[in-house]
């Protein structure tokens, strides 16, 4: 009885101790589709020009808590997408189920203009910071991997620009999906079309004017955007292809 109960209280520790938390990941894709949506996403790895500098992708899904279930890469290895973006793919998918809910989906590109000095949501980026205890943990070879040591975590952390989108099933909001290793306006193309692969894109509302949260480029010349929710153009043809596939408009 004693030898259980010290079994116990080790598990307990190790838990508390490595920061795992219980993730619902069931109903969520699994590693092999988000990474096989991603590849599919990307033009290094055979999909499509995402308008920007067309780079290999970090992807990222979390569950409802914001509990890291997969995170993947498009390249080859993990070297071949810039090695920051594995954590920002994590902010990302953090903030865009912190902030949507079944009757309002917010992606992270719909809060660029809200967080900016005067605005109605200025410092909301500076709130919910990454845990860097989960974001660094581990070996690096694992990174991307099914076992990627950020998996099982929350991992925390708000991003303001594009590349977070909710992800919905069934009228509800059942976690979200992040993406980054490009432009922030290609990031949200890419995560439009991945969403739209892992068949997660049923928004029910949002603030753009198709209704959901698709990239809102109406910002003038004066840094104003229009309807409050707007996110800046990038260098290339990023809002070309938003247009294209129904992740943004003007």
């Amino acid at each position: 009885m004693k030898f259980g109960l010290r079994i116990l209280i080790a598990f307990l520790a190790l838990v508390f101790v490595s920061g795992t938390a219980f993730a619902d990941c069931k109903a969520l894709p699994d590693h092999a589709a988000l990474q096989s949506a991603l590849k599919a996403s990307v033009k290094p790895s055979g999909g499509p020009s995402n308008g920007g500098f067309d780079l290999n992708m970090w992807a990222t899904i979390v569950d409802r808590d914001g509990i890291v279930c997969d995170v993947a890469f498009s390249g080859k290895a993990r070297g071949d997408q810039w090695p920051g973006s594995r954590v920002i793919s994590a902010q990302k998918a953090n903030t865009a189920n912190a902030f949507s809910l079944d009757g309002l989906a917010l992606s992270t590109a719909n809060l660029f203009s809200a967080v900016q000095p005067g605005h109605s949501l200025f410092g909301l980026q500076a709130s919910n910071p990454v845990d860097p205890a989960v974001a660094y943990a581990g070996n690096s070879a694992n990174y991307g991997a099914a076992n990627d040591p950020m998996r099982g975590k929350k991992i925390g952390g708000v991003n303001v620009f594009g590349g977070g989108l909710a992800l919905y099933k069934d009228g509800k909001v059942v976690g979200a999906l992040g993406v980054s290793g490009d432009s922030s306006c290609a990031d949200h193309n890419v995560a439009w079309r991945v969403r739209k692969a892992l068949d997660f894109g049923a928004v029910t509302a949002g603030v753009s004017k198709n209704k959901d949260d698709g990239i809102i480029y109406d910002i003038d010349a004066t840094g104003a955007s229009k309807g409050g929710f707007g996110h800046p153009t990038c260098a290339g043809t990023e809002p070309d292809v938003a247009a294209s596939i129904g992740a943004g408009s003007k």
